[in-house]
C-alpha cells in the first residue's frame, strides 16, 4: 500500500470555450472502478445530446486501474490527455468525464488534445485537491477519570482522533502513521501509568493532518 494519496477534494464542474466549443470537466472522487463507470454513465445521461462525452479515471493508491475513452474524438487526442493530466498531476481515486458542445470551428488533434487535457487541470485547480494518509487503526481502552484528559492530549499532539464512545469504560480510535506505533505504545503508558490497554486494528486511508 502506497503511504499515501492525493485525490480531488469534492464532486463538481468547470467549463471553459474554445473556438465556440464547449468544454465541461465533471470530476468526482471514486473509491471504485464501479463507483467511476457510474459516474460517467451518469453525466452521459445528463448531456446525452453533446457532440461527445469523453472519459478517464484512475482508481487505486498507487493508480493501478486506467481507463479512458475518446468516445468518438480521433484517436488519443481527448481520453489520453485526460488520463495523462490526472497521472501527471498524480491524483487517484478520481472520474473526470469532459462533455464537448461542438461550436462549428474545427480545433485540430493539437487543439483536442490541449483542449481535453487543459479542462481537466483547470478543473482540479478549481476544486483542489488533499491528501489521503494511511494510517493503523488503534483503540485505546481507558476509564473514565483519565479519558479527558488523554483525549485533549492527543488532539493537542495533532493526533487523528476518529471516534469516543462511552460506556462502561472509554473507547478512543486514533489513526496512528504506522512508524509513529512503538512510540505512541510507550507514549500511552507513561501518559496513563500503564492502566490504558491498547488494541491494534487495520490499515486504512485518512486525510493527513493539515491537509
Amino acid at each position: 500500500m502506497a503511504e499515501q494519496y492525493r485525490t480531488v477534494a469534492r464532486e463538481g464542474v468547470h467549463e471553459i470555450e474554445i473556438n465556440k466549443s464547449r468544454f465541461r470537466c465533471a470530476l468526482a472522487p471514486a473509491a471504485t472502478e464501479r463507483e467511476a463507470q457510474e459516474f460517467v454513465e451518469r453525466v452521459r445521461r445528463e448531456h446525452s445530446t453533446a457532440t461527445h462525452n469523453c472519459f478517464a479515471y484512475v482508481i487505486g493508491a498507487d493508480g493501478g486501474v486506467q481507463r479512458a475513452s475518446d468516445d468518438g474524438e480521433p484517436g488519443g487526442t481527448a481520453g489520453v490527455p485526460m488520463l495523462q493530466m490526472l497521472v501527471r498531476r498524480e491524483v487517484r481515486y478520481v472520474a473526470a468525464v469532459v462533455t464537448r458542445y461542438y461550436g462549428g470551428v474545427k480545433l485540430g488533434a493539437g487543439g483536442l488534445i490541449r483542449a481535453y487535457g487543459g479542462v481537466v487541470g483547470e478543473a482540479l485547480d478549481a476544486l483542489g485537491t488533499v491528501v489521503r494518509q494511511r494510517f493503523r487503526l488503534v483503540t485505546i481502552v481507558t476509564d473514565h477519570q483519565r479519558a479527558g484528559k488523554l483525549e485533549n492530549d492527543l488532539r493537542a499532539m495533532g493526533r487523528a482522533v476518529r471516534e469516543v464512545r462511552y460506556g462502561e469504560g472509554v473507547t478512543i480510535e486514533v489513526g496512528l502513521p504506522g512508524a509513529d506505533l512503538e512510540a505512541f505504545r510507550a507514549w500511552l503508558a507513561d501518559s496513563t501509568a500503564g492502566t490504558a490497554r491498547l488494541e491494534i486494528g487495520d490499515e486504512v486511508y485518512g486525510t493527513a493532518p493539515g491537509a
